[in-house]
């Protein structure tokens, strides 16, 4: 039991991003994707520290009458502002950073958009929990975004093994939308990557994943 204690601390703190963390170990390269008809989002950074990584990304946004549309391209900083690492559990609280260049259908060129954010999430072998909020701004656009995600785990495999979860997450956008997004999701995680499938409360199939190198 103890073995299987101290190789499950090594899974946390060199691969823990498999399950919430939005970047990878230090010198590692994480490439994560997000993709539905409404929400389309992909980027890739790079860790400089254990705490510190930088990156590029672009995200896709559509309104639910399917009328607008926001194309984001910006760069990124993340930080691991502070860990838990408990007996059978870590914690986490993420800041991230986002500037780049904005551009809609209804209206021209582009405009100057930052993006904060913050991340908390929690995590056992058999549980997780999350909650992250970023603001999307520019010159006369607000499309702050917030979600939580709750989510199980089947059985415990040992490190090396695919461990199946079952995640539900509620998400919402502000100025695109007037709806709580929810979607179940089928998550298949190794040490290095996971995969997300999953249809939500209006019917539209999603996908995401992330791998580190």
């Amino acid at each position: 039991m103890r073995l299987k204690k101290l190789l499950l601390a090594a899974a946390w703190a060199c691969a823990g991003a498999a399950t919430a963390a939005p970047m990878g170990f230090k010198d590692s390269t994480m490439a994560m994707g997000d993709y539905g008809p409404n929400w389309q989002e992909a980027w890739v950074n790079h860790a400089l520290t254990a705490r510190d990584a930088i990156g590029v990304g672009g995200l896709f946004m559509r309104s639910d009458d399917e009328t607008q549309t926001r194309t984001l391209a910006e760069l990124n900083y993340t930080r691991l502002v502070k860990r838990w690492n408990l007996s059978d559990a870590q914690a986490n609280v993420w800041f991230f950073a986002g500037v780049g260049a904005i551009r809609g259908n209804d209206f021209s060129g582009s405009k100057l958009a930052w993006a904060p954010g913050v991340q908390v999430d929690y995590e056992t072998t058999r549980v997780y929990l999350a909650a992250t909020g970023r603001l999307y701004r520019a010159d006369a656009l607000n499309h702050d975004f917030a979600s939580v995600r709750a989510g199980f785990s089947f059985y415990e495999v040992d490190y090396d093994e695919i461990q199946p979860w079952l995640v539900l997450e509620a998400r919402r956008m502000r100025g695109l939308s007037d709806q709580t997004e929810l979607t179940p999701m089928l998550r298949l995680i190794h040490k290095r990557y996971f995969v997300e499938l999953g249809v939500n409360n209006s019917k539209q199939a999603r996908a995401s994943f992330m791998y580190i190198f």
